[in-house]
């Protein structure tokens, strides 16, 4: 992995304007396939090597987090020879990807539901995420088996749960006691999103922390989508303002009183 990759982003944009968490719906392997006459599958390799170049680019810009969906809990409604497909491929990138976040300190994490792999799948992922659990250069986080519709459950049953053993009582249950029960309750939650492939749709994925994201979408297949695409939306991610149900004058008035402690300080 070549961290030496240079950023062609504005000098201007401060670190401070760029997202700190960013998911990406990785869509199109199939289409890219069909439309390059691949044989069947060779779409979902192709979309498993553009990953790692979207991956130093978000190293070497100082990005925290780096979401993916590998594989949706739909998914497993694909033909079966796809979905095994997928999983050797999950398999093989998981073995690819330990060295690299050795080297470079990225820590790497799934989410999802595992009861559903394979014992060695399931083996693999835990021992990827033990070598890597001490890492703080950037966190990879992999979502395989994973709905967000299925991560609101099991937090839900998860607090039920302790209301039933009389642990917490109803009224306590509010957003942020919902939050620490969902996957990635440790890292910021989204915000920016990007959908490849020309589909303008969330598909299940990470329904509750993109609450307050920046939705990017784009025509260009997984499989093509580059660091020079990406820096384009961070660009435009930098120029947008973000509310979080304010006022523009509010926010701008906040920004001000943020540079005039940055200046004093």
């Amino acid at each position: 992995m070549n961290t030496q990759l240079v950023s062609r982003l504005p000098e201007h944009l401060p670190k401070h304007h760029l997202p700190k968490h960013i998911a990406i719906i990785m869509d199109g392997n199939n289409r890219f396939a069909k439309a390059h006459a691949m044989p069947a599958g060779q779409g979902h390799v192709a979309g498993k090597d553009a990953l790692d170049p979207i991956v130093r680019q978000c190293l070497a810009l100082g990005i925290d987090v780096l979401t993916v969906f590998a594989f949706s809990s739909e998914n497993w409604q694909r033909p079966a020879n796809e979905v095994a497909l997928l999983m050797r491929l999950l398999e093989e990138s998981i073995h690819e990807q330990i060295p690299k976040m050795n080297e470079h300190q990225v820590r790497l994490r799934f989410i999802g539901d595992r009861s559903q792999l394979s014992d060695k799948l399931q083996v693999l992922m835990a021992n990827a995420e033990a070598q890597t659990a001490h890492f703080t250069a950037m966190t990879l986080v992999i979502a395989v088996s994973y709905g967000g519709q299925w991560d609101i459950a099991q937090a839900a049953k998860q607090l039920a749960s302790q209301v039933v053993q009389g642990n917490i009582s109803l009224q306590s249950i509010n957003v942020d006691s919902m939050s620490e029960h969902l996957a990635l309750a440790d890292v910021p939650a989204v915000d920016m999103l990007i959908r490849t492939g020309g589909e303008y749709r969330l598909s299940n994925f990470l329904l509750w922390q993109m609450a307050y994201a920046e939705l990017f979408f784009t025509e260009t297949l997984w499989p093509q989508f580059s660091p020079t695409e990406l820096e384009r939306m961070l660009v435009e991610f930098a120029s947008r303002q973000r509310r979080f149900g304010r006022t523009s004058e509010q926010v701008i008035a906040g920004n001000l009183v943020n540079l005039a402690h940055q200046r004093s300080s």
